[in-house]
Order: structure tokens, then C-alpha cells, then sequence
């Protein structure tokens, strides 16, 4: 289980829970404070989403300058993501 100080220090909101292949997965949904490099510019679209680590660690990342409502888009859209992961990983 992850707790509100894991690796990536970001503020716990929650789990999404995910079946693929009759297994069960659960991501924690963090939201954290993606600072930019000046260098990098900045184009306006929200930092996040989907991630699968090596050693086997799943979960979401959001911006936490995002809105309600675009936290709810980025979740949606990392949750589709992940399923896409999991299908190809389990089904193939």
C-alpha cells in the first residue's frame, strides 16, 4: 500500500482499482506538484498520467494545478491507458 509519503511525494486522493485477465489491480492516484524548467517552456497542458515502473509498481499521477474536473479527465484518461497496458501485457 502506498502511503502519503511514498517515493514520488506526492499527496495520496486515492486508488483505482482495475480488472484485466481476471486479476485484480489496484493504483494509487497521487497528485503532485510537477515544477518546470524554465528551459522547458511551458505549453499549458497538465503533467501526468499512467506509469509502470520495472520492478513491477503501477499507478496515476495528476497535476495538482489541476481543476476538479481536469483531475477527473487525467484519472479517466490514465485509467484507459493502464487497462491498454495490462490487456497487452496479460492477453497477449
Amino acid at each position: 500500500m502506498v502511503g502519503a509519503d511514498d517515493t514520488y511525494g506526492g499527496k495520496l486522493l486515492g486508488f483505482v482499482q482495475v480488472d484485466v485477465a481476471g486479476r485484480s489491480f489496484t493504483l494509487p492516484v497521487q497528485a503532485l506538484d510537477f515544477t518546470r524548467d524554465a528551459r522547458d517552456g511551458d505549453d499549458g497542458r497538465l503533467s501526468g498520467g499512467f506509469f509502470a515502473e520495472a520492478g513491477g509498481s503501477l499507478g496515476i499521477l495528476v497535476d495538482a494545478r489541476a481543476s476538479e474536473d481536469e483531475v477527473r479527465q487525467q484519472i479517466q484518461a490514465a485509467t484507459e491507458e493502464a487497462i491498454r497496458h495490462l490487456s497487452r501485457r496479460y492477453l497477449s
